[in-house]
Parts: structure tokens; C-alpha cells; sequence
């Protein structure tokens, strides 16, 4: 399990990804008897997670590189991601949550050509040579969550959290899901804001968040 210590340098427009599930505010897992729960902390829509980690020395050049990519995924007409600064935990310095929405639209013929031209441009080219020069470490994976709209709500304001990032043991994925789900009946019981699950899609090893 990855545990981690988050605060938020800045709000980037839209939505905050595979073999796991991000927990916010994770404290322990309780079992309670079922109730109807009336928080969205679930669904199908779809997210690219990329976790990245600045080169030695380039924290600086690394972090203006991310904004010049915010840049060309506008052009591209991509949603910009979520942007989360890792403070303490794991090796990684950013979290970029991308809304997709699902993968048909994602990579219909249009967008893809759209994304193509931007990226195929001088500044895309740029860009994308200035995140691989101040890059030293790169983990995408993809997972389902609640839609854009609830994550953007869940988003704005926040400043300070903690996240969970779990790999189940052989044959219990499911079950480690379903604890995440318990310590949100838990939460409720004690009219606590629930937490947002992931679950990974592909990628990576992680199977929620």
C-alpha cells in the first residue's frame, strides 16, 4: 500500500486513476451494517493517472514544463488534469488526474487527429522534449471513478489531504474494494464526507485508490 500527504499548487480547469483505487482520508476499515448511501463516491467514468517525478535539481524547469502541457492539451482539446503536488510518501513529485470519459470518445478519429496536430506542432514538440529532459520517473495507469462533475465539486476548495494507493494480495481485489466501500458506510454513520474510490482499469500494478 502507498500512503501519501497531498496539497494542491494550483486548480487546473476539469477533471482527480490500475491495478487500484485512490482513497482520500482513509483512517481505518469498519464493518457496519448496509445502508443506502446518498454520496457519489463511485462510477464508470474514466481517468488517465499519471504519477511523475521531477529530475535532480529541475524541480523548477519541471513544474514550468507541466504548465506548457496544460497548454497543448487545451489545443488538443483535452480536458486539463487535476494537478496534485505530492508532499510526503511515495518517490513521486505529481499526480495528473485527465478526465477521459471512455475510451470511444477518448479515441474517436476527430479527437485523435485533433491531439495529433497539437502535439505534432512546435510548441507541442517543445513541450513534450522539455517533460522528458526534467522527467526522472513516469506510472500511468487508468481507473473509473465518479463523473467530472463530482470530482471537480470534490476538488475545488481542497488544500490538504491524505491518499491511499492499494494493491490486493492474489484473488482478493474484490475484497479490498469492498473494504474501501465499508470504511465510506462508516463514514456515513458519522455524517463524515465519504471518499472518493478509483478503480484501476490498466495499468500499473495498483488496484485502487
Amino acid at each position: 500500500m502507498m500512503n501519501g500527504v497531498f496539497g494542491l499548487p494550483r486548480r487546473v480547469n476539469a477533471m482527480s486513476t490500475p491495478t487500484a483505487a485512490l482513497v482520500f482520508f482513509v483512517v481505518a476499515t469498519f464493518a457496519c451494517s448496509p445502508i443506502i448511501s446518498s454520496a457519489q463516491t463511485e462510477g464508470d467514468y474514466l481517468y488517465n493517472v499519471t504519477m511523475l517525478r521531477a529530475a535532480p535539481g529541475h524541480f523548477n524547469d519541471f513544474r514550468a514544463a507541466l504548465s506548457e502541457s496544460f497548454a497543448v492539451d487545451k489545443e488538443a482539446g483535452d480536458q486539463r488534469p487535476f494537478w496534485i503536488r505530492h508532499t510526503q510518501g511515495d518517490q513521486w513529485d505529481f499526480m495528473l488526474v485527465y478526465p477521459m470519459g471512455d475510451y470511444e470518445s477518448y479515441f474517436s478519429p476527430d479527437r485523435v487527429s485533433q491531439r495529433a496536430t497539437a502535439w505534432g506542432g512546435n510548441d507541442g514538440r517543445q513541450a513534450l522534449k522539455r517533460l522528458e529532459e526534467f522527467t526522472s520517473y513516469k506510472e500511468e495507469w487508468f481507473a473509473r471513478s465518479v463523473d467530472v462533475d463530482e470530482m471537480t465539486s470534490r476538488f475545488d476548495g481542497m488544500e490538504f489531504f491524505h491518499a491511499e494507493i492499494m494493491a490486493g494480495i492474489p484473488g482478493k481485489r474484490e475484497a479490498l474494494i469492498e473494504q474501501r466501500r465499508m470504511e465510506n458506510r462508516y463514514y456515513e454513520h458519522l455524517n463524515r464526507q465519504q471518499n472518493l474510490i478509483f478503480v484501476r482499469e490498466s495499468g500499473s500494478n495498483w488496484d485502487v485508490m
